[in-house]
């Protein structure tokens, strides 16, 4: 399908609303000058436009298989991950000393953005070797490192995360996968994985897995797991591809949408592994790895939103129907409210997203734990409300075709069937927001409050060229601050009754802001009728969110089981 990169878009936030000169000002990020991030920007968007692009459909029309044991992807898929991995794309945030570039998780960020918005079903590929390689990085071995590092960042080899079993989804410590030791520092795996995102290809030398397990006598629940390192093929003494080890593909998931990604069922039968980290400690490993991941799957969210406001707006632009001044449906008041209202929405939701990225990248330049702070208060909202737009403005863009947005030919409702289950892995948006109001608001409210001190500052100053805008955002961010303060007195009960809206309504809040940044950055132009637009519109639902994150739990436990029957 056409597809534009918004490079435009990722200038403006990158530097006019997330402040990301603070990141160059560093010593570690110091070399990814505004030239040099806008020319890596126009290499992959080039690419995205030009080859990832027109493989959208056949993802959709050519799915992915299971013949004979191994996964055979969609027509040009091979060639696209090619031209990702000989691109340098897969891990441009990875540690040079194995082949990274070192750059910021914002560039790392619009990169995956754009990748999203041309074809999410390819790039869920390599977003899940990022993730492995963070996890590699900061848990494994030397060892490990040396054999793994080089070959998952060139995107010789891919990684995947391997959690779910058919008993234990969000639940992860009801797993039963086991670990034996071999006896020669190996482990033997066995167990069944299942919703393991591209768990196999035809394309790369080797995939990598990253498997949960219980060890022999370990405890129940999350504190007795431990993640091993398990590849499709065992390395020999050289580090290539070996013999293959006991591990297969049993099925491919039939799904809603995302039909070119290959979604396993893995069964591990005595495959040899590696542990990674300590014995016991899987989960604080692996949450480095889904941590990544979180970020990175709210950017799908966004990226197709892009994709699908691309392809709404073409269609409004040529689609004749009635009367109306520009002689197409752009021209109707209701189509031009949903066009607004798509392009409103992704720019808050990119906006959030790179904040954070903006937040990682100052944590692990400086070591500030406010910044850390900072990063980990912004990824549940960035993925919920991430995947949550892309959703959201997916359906609008079923909407602006009509008719035809039902009708497959089109394209319009793939977006739709494939963004959709963003919202459900990498933790659910209800665990998004269950966490943003627990864990979250553990330090007694103090990293949100630092961020709305943030939000009404600036909009006390904007007050003296964009009144009408800024007014609104600062007694949002004061409506929010009261509901921090009332979220922080009551109890867990309380607090997870209510999560889901008090996250919606704080992303509300945050995409004012950066929309008013936006606005002073470039007054009189699409950008500040766009922050007018938001701030008007789409800001006010704050006041029922927000309310109704004050009502607690009252009313809400005492519908009974017999009150839901149908």
């Amino acid at each position: 399908m056409p597809f534009r990169a918004p490079l435009d878009d990722y200038r403006l936030i990158l530097n006019d609303v997330v402040d990301f000169a603070q990141v160059t000002a560093t010593d570690r990020f110091a070399e990814a000058t505004p030239d040099m991030v806008d020319a890596i920007l126009g290499e992959a968007g080039k690419m995205c436009e030009e080859v990832l692009a027109p493989l959208q459909r056949n993802g959709d029309t050519d799915p992915a298989r299971l013949e004979n044991g191994v996964v055979r992807t969609s027509r040009g898929f091979a060639e696209g991950y090619r031209a990702i991995a000989e691109g340098g794309w897969v891990a441009i945030a990875a540690d040079p000393e194995h082949g990274g570039m070192g750059l910021p998780m914002a560039v790392t960020t619009c990169v995956n953005d754009m990748m999203s918005a041309a074809c999410l079903a390819l790039q869920l590929n390599p977003l899940m070797t990022q993730g492995q390689i963070e996890a590699l990085e900061h848990h494994a071995s030397d060892e490990l490192k040396a054999i793994y590092l080089p070959k998952l960042v060139s995107g010789e080899w891919c990684g995947t995360m391997n959690l779910t079993e058919p008993q234990a989804g969000s639940d992860v410590g009801a797993l039963t996968s086991k670990a034996e030791p071999n006896g020669d520092g190996t482990y033997a795996i066995t167990g069944q994985k299942i919703y393991i995102s591209w768990g196999d290809n035809d394309f790369s030398g080797n995939v990598c897995h990253l498997v949960l397990a219980r060890l022999p006598g370990a405890a129940p629940g999350t504190k007795g797991i431990s993640l091993f390192l398990v590849p499709k093929f065992i390395p020999d003494a050289q580090g290539n591809p070996g013999v293959a080890n006991s591990l297969k593909v049993v099925s491919l998931e039939h799904k809603m949408g995302l039909h070119g990604s290959a979604t396993c069922v893995m069964a591990y039968e005595g495959a040899t592994g590696w542990l990674v980290g300590e014995q016991h400690d899987g989960m604080r490993a692996m949450f480095t790895m889904m941590n990544n991941a979180r970020l990175g799957v709210g950017v799908q969210g966004i990226g197709v939103a892009e994709g699908a406001y691309q392809h709404a707006l073409a269609y409004a632009q040529d689609r004749k129907q009635g009367r109306s001044p520009e002689g197409t449906i752009i021209g109707h008041a209701d189509v031009r409210r949903m066009l607004a209202t798509m392009k409103a929405e992704t720019f808050a939701a990119r906006a959030i997203a790179l904040s954070l990225a903006v937040s990682i990248d100052m944590g692990n330049a400086t070591d500030d734990p406010e910044w850390k702070a900072r990063a980990a208060l912004l990824t549940p909202i960035a993925k919920a409300f991430g995947t949550d737009t892309g959703i959201d403005v997916a359906s609008l863009g079923v909407q602006v075709h009509g008719g035809m947005g039902y009708v497959e030919e089109t394209g319009a409702a793939q977006y739709l069937r494939d963004v959709r289950v963003t919202a459900i892995y990498e933790g659910t948006n209800g665990i998004q927001a269950m966490d943003l109001v627990g864990r979250k608001l553990m330090d007694g409210g103090e990293a949100a409050f630092r961020l709305l001190d943030e939000i009404e500052s600036f909009a006390e100053t904007a007050r003296a060229t964009h009144p009408a805008l800024a007014e609104p955002v600062w007694q949002a961010a004061e409506t929010l601050r009261e509901t921090v303060e009332a979220l922080v007195a009551s109890d867990m009960a309380d607090r997870f009754a209510v999560a889901v809206p008090f996250l919606r309504g704080f992303a509300r809040v945050l995409g004012a802001h950066f929309h008013l940044r936006a606005a002073v950055a470039r007054p009189d132009s699409a950008a500040s009728r766009l922050a007018a637009f938001y701030i008007t519109r789409l800001l006010p639902e704050h006041v029922g969110l927000l309310a109704h994150a004050r009502a607690g739990s009252d009313g809400l436990m005492e519908i009974t089981p017999d009150d839901l029957a149908a």
